[in-house]
This record gives C-alpha cells, sequence and structure tokens, in this order.
C-alpha cells in the first residue's frame, strides 16, 4: 500500500511561504502522493503547539518543518536533537524516529551546500584572470546579522573553514551568539563599526532588502574588491543589495536557492527520497 506522507510546516505568520510549493513539487518529483499543509500558530499559543507535535508523535502526520518564531520554543517539546541542531540551538524539520520526536535542521547544510554551488560553478570575471578559471581561496566571511538565520550561517561556515567576521546592530546579540560557537575563527563587531576590508565573501541574514521594503539594504559600504555577494532573502528574487553587487559586476546570489536545498534535504529525512533540485526551482519559477 502506498504510504500518504501528510507534512507541514509550523510559524507565524505563513501568508507568504513557498514551502507547500516546493514539496509539492518533491512530492511529484519522487512519485509520493500525500500534502504539505500550513500550520500557522501564535508564538504565545504553546497549548497548539503541543497538541500539533503530539499528531507527529501519533503518526497522523508524518514530518514538520518549522519557521520563524518557534525554531528555538519546540526544543523543549522534542525528544532529542541531531548533533547539527544543538550546535545551532535551533530545529527546522521534526521526524518521528523509533517513537520519538528528533529535531534536526537543514539551514547549515542548505546554506553550504548551495553557497558552494554558487562559489565553484561559477567563473571569475576578474579583470586581468582567464574567465575560464575556477574561483579559488575564499576564505573569509563577513555575516550581516546576529539572529537564527546567522546561527546556521556561521556554524556552516565555521564547520567548512572560514574565517568568519560577524556584524550585527545589536552587538550584545552578536557577541552571544560568538559565545555559543566559541570559535577562534570568529569575532564580532558592530555594524557602525565596519569599515571596507577584504572579505571574500558578504552574506545577508537580515530581513533588509525583503519584499514590501525592496528600496532597503543592509550594505552601505563600498564593496570589497572582487567579494562574492550571497544574499539570504529571496522574495524579491534580486534584492537591491544583489542588483548593486552585479551592477559593480561582482557575484551575487539570492537565498532561493538555500531555500530549496533545506527543504530538499528536509524531505529526504521524512521520505527517504531524494528529490532533483532543478525540477523544484522549476515548480518555484513557474508559480511566480
Amino acid at each position: 500500500m502506498t504510504l500518504d506522507f501528510r507534512l507541514g510546516l509550523i510559524g507565524y505568520p505563513l501568508g507568504h511561504s513557498l514551502s507547500p510549493k516546493i514539496h509539492t513539487a518533491a512530492l511529484a518529483a519522487c512519485g509520493l502522493t500525500g500534502d504539505y499543509s500550513l500550520f500557522p500558530i501564535h508564538p504565545d499559543d504553546k497549548t497548539a503547539l503541543v497538541g500539533l507535535l503530539a499528531r507527529v508523535r501519533a503518526g497522523e502526520i508524518h514530518g514538520l518543518n518549522v519557521t520563524i518564531p518557534h525554531k528555538q520554543n519546540v526544543i523543549s517539546l522534542l525528544d532529542g536533537l541531531t548533533e547539527t541542531a544543538q550546535a545551532i540551538g535551533a530545529v527546522n524539520t521534526i521526524s518521528l524516529r523509533n517513537g520519538q520526536l528528533i529535531g534536526d535542521n537543514t539551514d547549515a547544510p542548505g546554506f553550504l551546500s548551495d553557497l558552494k554551488n554558487f562559489l565553484n560553478g561559477q567563473k571569475s570575471m576578474v579583470k586581468g584572470q582567464n574567465p575560464q578559471s575556477p574561483i579559488t581561496n575564499f576564505q573569509s566571511a563577513l555575516v550581516l546579522g546576529a539572529g537564527g538565520s546567522a546561527r546556521a550561517v556561521v556554524y556552516a561556515l565555521l564547520r567548512d573553514g572560514w574565517n568568519v567576521t560577524l556584524a550585527a546592530r545589536r552587538l550584545e546579540q552578536a557577541q552571544q551568539l560568538a559565545n555559543s560557537f566559541s570559535h577562534p575563527a570568529l569575532r564580532t563587531t558592530h555594524l557602525t563599526d565596519l569599515r571596507p576590508a577584504p572579505f571574500d565573501l558578504i552574506i545577508n541574514t537580515t530581513p533588509l532588502g525583503m519584499t514590501p521594503n525592496v528600496d532597503s539594504t543592509p550594505w552601505e559600504l563600498p564593496f570589497p574588491e572582487n567579494a562574492a555577494v550571497y544574499d539570504l532573502v529571496y522574495n524579491p528574487r534580486e534584492t537591491r543589495l544583489v542588483r548593486e553587487a552585479r551592477t559593480l559586476g561582482l557575484l551575487a546570489r539570492s537565498g532561493l536557492g538555500m531555500l530549496i536545498e533545506q527543504a530538499a534535504l528536509a524531505f529526504e529525512i521524512w521520505t527517504g527520497a531524494c528529490p532533483d533540485r532543478q525540477l523544484l526551482r522549476a515548480a518555484l519559477e513557474a508559480s511566480a
């Protein structure tokens, strides 16, 4: 008998989520049946959150994604965390394993996978260099913001051997994040103290530039020469940050690839099936 996978997303609000489109496409791509539902639960409604997790424990729901504002407050309601979720201190994927609710985090591996596709798949267009040469020697990254997304990004970069500078408007928040990792390759600074520096990569983890505030940007300084820019914001598909970087001839990418990667990794945890990323991207582009 074919299993109908009942999947969904916890968060609040969820009106503009692309997750149903991605996972519906993933089910079709893998020849599976099921559905993906949105479960908007107010941050103060713990009863609803507990009730929804009970449905997963009972096998009524086969897997849940978790987004703002529940990535941390679900932790106390779970039976265990993967090593990645434990290290990041946030959960974006919940599954039932051997009767236990387990929290995982696919944001970090999803980000790193898309970042490597971006950097390794592009060719250097720096003046004086062979445009066919692969981009190499990326070592230093500047991460803008110190919220939940920044935690996953910083964790992924440190695990991959990067030197990371974390810049935030609230220095206390940045320092708290840095203290939780306690890594010699991680330093913090206040956004207003930033000066032009030879960073290889600038990553925006803040919501600045997101629809409807498309004219805002987290970056007002001159871009470092030859830097690459990665913006976790994916709505609009080309943010002001990405557009301005590309205008200067820099490599720049939005967060749509990370969104697809983290979703595909979560889908694999729930179903054991690995969806074709290009089919998922095509589904999003067709509905844009």
